[in-house]
């Protein structure tokens, strides 16, 4: 029974009344308004010397119920939901009103009806259908709401919930989440202690400083979650409520975000994830300058079905660009991008191009067909341990394909061509890392005057396609153990999306042959990583699921390099970018020992090929790796 009154109740009441509805209510309470006041007239005539009181009756009436009427057309009162009506949508009211009690008095004095008393009938007709707008509205809200709070109640898919902190996003989640069909928000949580026991929006407001008092209110109210309004108070909350909330098992969401070029709500609320949690603020990107760099202007993404080569599909999608190309050898991968880009991007004018960089005829199909005038190069071999194992591979696509894409935006006069290299290319201890240092040394000795040749380098993005997160992520699902090669092993992290934006943002900086380095923050320990993961899972480290250390994977190392060191770069305008220092090389230098590598690399020859590198890189030298017999 109570199912079906449930259900009656979503059919009927969560449905906006029609406006012609609300209409015909308000033109009726103003009816009532101006009867009311009429029978007092009547009644007080005598004293309010009103001449022919049963002729002033009709006029009163017909005036003021159609002057309202007028008024609540013209300025659309009708329309205001009711279930959200606010303070802004009362003074709505009272201005229709004002004008209709004026209207009333124009016309009943061109009508001769104008009396000594008749500012006082006005001005008590004006007052009483205020009331009875204002007080039918609020009973109808406050009906709605205890209706929908007694249905809520028993719901078994509501969840019991706290918002962190009482800022204004905190404030508008709450109003947002007021009549949700998932989340009932029992009060705030704070920790401010001033702050307890006070009350925002009817909702109270609890601080806590310990896991006791979060303890405590979990059991008082039965949470199942806290809901963070930004990612920002998450990463405040990293070392304390987060894992106060793990403690008490209680889940952690997080309100949507909004999407800064489009401005709106990206999704709704989420569980949180170990990325909100290693993320960083907001970077201050300069918006104005990248649209006014890549608006208007064909653009090619190499690896564009990858991690970073698809982020950056997405965000050149949202600037105007005149046409994408998108160019990768993943045929699935690259379906699947054509279909979301279809889907979210309806106007974006792109071509799908199945392709390897290491077929130069491919290339120069697409160069001379498009032409086009910006190339990001994201195309790459990238995992460590399997191009220890393939090292002729690892040559031929990251320097060989790096090689024919520079040579082609020479060729065809690209106005830029932007390389995504690596934090592994610093005093490198893998062949990835030594041949994406080969690669910037290529690029950066090519002398032009009609393409700049930019290089960016940064360490780890989150949830990458082949890193830890879902790695560690699927092994939890799989109820463990999950796999850390070292206690002590750290690296640095950035997010897919910062990352591409301070690709773009460098790239509207540099006049070419720079290689602009990001800060990464802090390094980041990969068993701490492991062990939040299992706790955001809900889980116990090393209880539910066990940390198994599988040993360092060859070429890899326990540290990354810092990128932004000071002694090793140059300052920009921008806080997080910098220009790092390298050795040149003359470009003839650079074009021999690149076909001298093609050669050793076609013909399998690996001792030869990985001695030479080391020669061209004197800082290259193995870790962990059979090649370190090379370094001797």
């Amino acid at each position: 029974m109570k199912d079906k009154l449930r259900q009656l109740f979503d059919k009927v009441f969560t449905r906006y009344v029609s406006t012609g509805l609300i209409f015909a209510l308000d033109v009726s309470l103003s009816f009532v308004s101006a009867l009311i006041v009429d029978l007092a007239v009547q009644y007080f005539s005598g004293f309010l010397m009103v001449p022919d009181p049963g002729a002033f009756s009709w006029v009163w009436l017909l005036v003021s119920t159609a002057s309202a009427a007028l008024m609540f057309w013209l300025f659309k009162s009708y329309r205001i939901i009711i279930r959200h009506s606010s303070l802004s949508d009362v003074n709505r009211f009272a201005v229709a009103m004002l004008c209709a009690t004026v209207l009333d008095g124009v016309v009943l004095a061109l009508l001769g009806r104008w009396f000594p008393f008749t500012w006082a009938i006005l001005m008590a007709y004006f007052i009483l259908c205020m009331f009875l707008i204002v007080s039918f509205r609020m009973v109808m809200v406050r009906s709605y709401e205890e209706m929908l709070r007694r249905f809520r109640v028993n719901s078994k898919n509501l969840q019991r919930v706290m918002i962190y902190n009482t800022s204004d996003k905190a404030i508008a989640l709450a109003g947002r989440l007021h009549n949700s069909k998932h989340y009932n928000v029992v009060g705030f949580m704070t920790p401010v202690a001033s702050e307890d026991l006070m009350s925002t929006n009817r909702i109270p407001v609890y601080s806590f400083s310990s896991k006791e008092d979060v303890a405590e209110l979990t059991e008082k109210f039965a949470l199942n979650a806290i809901i963070f309004p930004n990612e920002s108070d998450i990463r405040q909350e990293a070392h304390r409520l987060v894992e106060y909330a793990a403690d008490c098992q209680l889940k952690l969401l997080i309100a949507p975000t909004i999407d800064e070029y489009s401005n709106i709500a990206m999704q709704g609320v989420r569980n949180v994830k170990v990325e909100d949690l290693l993320g960083r603020d907001e970077i201050a990107i300069s918006m104005d300058k990248i649209k006014e760099r890549f608006s208007g202007k064909v653009v090619m993404v190499t690896g564009a079905s990858g991690s970073i080569g698809s982020e950056l599909c997405r965000q050149l999608a949202r600037i105007g660009i005149k046409k994408l190309i998108l160019y990768d050898n993943a045929e699935t991968p690259m379906h699947n991008l054509r279909l979301e880009l279809e889907d979210k991007y309806k106007d974006l004018n792109f071509v799908p191009v199945i392709g390897d960089v290491r077929q130069e005829p491919r290339l120069d199909y697409v160069f001379r067909t498009w032409h086009p005038q910006v190339v990001f190069h994201a195309a790459a071999y990238k995992h460590v341990p399997l191009m220890e194992d393939n090292p002729c591979e690892a040559v031929l696509v990251n320097l060989i394909g790096s090689r024919n894409v520079a040579d082609k935006c020479l060729e065809y006069g690209t106005e830029m061509m932007v390389m995504i290299s690596t934090d592994k290319a610093v005093n490198p201890t893998n062949i990835m890392g030594c041949t994406k240092r080969l690669a910037e040394i290529y690029v950066q000795s090519i002398n032009s005057t009609t393409t700049r040749f930019v290089t960016t380098r940064f360490g780890n993005v989150l949830g990458s396609n082949g890193s830890v997160i879902p790695r560690f992520r699927e092994q939890i699902e799989k109820g463990g153990p999950v796999t850390v090669t070292h206690p002590d092993i750290t690296r640095f992290f950035m997010t897919i999306p910062e990352a591409c934006r301070l690709v773009m943002e460098a790239a509207t900086m540099s006049e070419g042959k720079d290689i602009f380095v990001f800060d990464m923050g802090e390094p980041v320990k990969i068993d701490h990583l492991a062990r939040r993961m299992i706790e955001l899972a809900g889980f116990v480290p090393d209880k539910d699921i066990k940390i198994v250390y599988s040993g360092l994977r060859p070429g890899e190392k326990l540290y990354e390099e810092v990128l932004s060191d000071v002694e090793n770069t140059d300052p920009t305008q921008h806080d997080r970018i910098r220009i790092a220092h390298v050795r040149e090389y003359a470009y003839e230098d650079a074009l021999k020992f690149v076909a001298e590598l093609e050669v050793l690399s076609r013909e399998v020859r690996i001792p030869e090929m990985v001695k030479r590198m080391k020669q061209i890189v004197p800082e290259f030298k193995s870790n962990n790796s059979k090649f370190e017999a090379y370094d001797k």
